[in-house]
């Protein structure tokens, strides 16, 4: 019994997920002994629970030894399948707020406006109150940027063309051959920037974040003040981080997007 364990903990069940949690990238395929090494647990209880784990399909086996089947990938789905996207993310989101100290959100596009869908706030000096569900105009914002770059000459001429519904006036209105230019720079860095475009003291950076087919779905950034954090400091301290927070969220997205789906058969009659 373990110590730690309470009169209805299973114990056999915590043995079976050590079993499950010994294998490893560097080490997908063991034998007997190196998972009963590995899990910490006596020769005959493993070799009960790999039994146990290849009759219901988690684990297969061979001369040499054992390794994981695909079918480990359903425990975890099921919590990603009960997860709204936004919940997965925010984890990630919080994780990069505190570690550059600064309000981080995530947006997609609507029409020529962004809409941001989730954000982690810091108490600083603002221009703009942000809050789930506000708008700007995408041209004059990182995320903006990042979004209409991912858009294809007919679809962005397109998008540009609709009215705003923000009810922001932007400092900066640039003509489109500027902007042309600018989303071709973001789509050869892979960020984007924003400096004082949308109104004063407002500074960001912005990443993509994508699905399981590579497509931008959403941009994540960190936004900081002007006053108080400078393009370099933004671009070597704010920018390493960003681009893993957005890897990490699109890894999540395209495993929800992977999710199994739960099928209804039609009643009888």
């Amino acid at each position: 019994m373990r110590r730690d364990a309470g009169p209805d903990f299973i114990e056999a069940l915590a043995r079976g997920l050590d079993v499950l949690r010994s294998f490893q990238p560097a080490r997908p395929h063991m034998t007997l002994s190196e998972i009963a090494a590995e899990a910490q647990l006596a020769r005959p209880t493993t070799r009960r629970i790999l039994i146990t784990l290849q009759t219901l399909g988690y684990v297969r086996s061979d001369a040499a030894g054992f390794s994981l089947t695909p079918r480990v990938l359903e425990l975890g789905m099921a919590y990603i399948g009960s997860q709204n996207i936004w919940e997965l993310a925010e984890p990630h989101l919080r994780n990069l707020s505190a570690r550059t100290e600064e309000s981080c959100s995530i947006a997609q596009l609507d029409g020529s406006d962004i809409v941001y869908v989730s954000r982690v706030a810091v108490p600083k000096l603002v221009t703009f109150s942000v809050t789930i569900g506000t708008r700007f105009p995408a041209v004059q914002t990182s995320l903006g940027k990042v979004l209409l770059a991912a858009l294809d000459g007919p679809e962005l001429d397109r998008v540009l063309a609709l009215p705003g519904r923000s009810g922001i006036s932007p400092r900066h209105h640039p003509q489109r051959d500027e902007l042309d230019g600018m989303l071709r720079d973001v789509r050869a860095k892979g960020w984007a920037m924003a400096d004082e475009e949308l109104a004063l003291g407002i500074r960001s950076v912005a990443a993509p974040i994508r699905n399981g087919q590579g497509r931008t779905v959403a941009a994540v950034n960190v936004n900081a003040h002007a006053a108080e954090t400078s393009v370099t400091d933004l671009l070597e301290d704010y920018l390493p981080p960003l681009l893993r927070a957005a890897g990490d969220i699109s890894a999540d997205w395209a495993a929800w997007e992977a999710r199994p789906l739960a099928t209804i058969a039609p009643r009888a009659g």
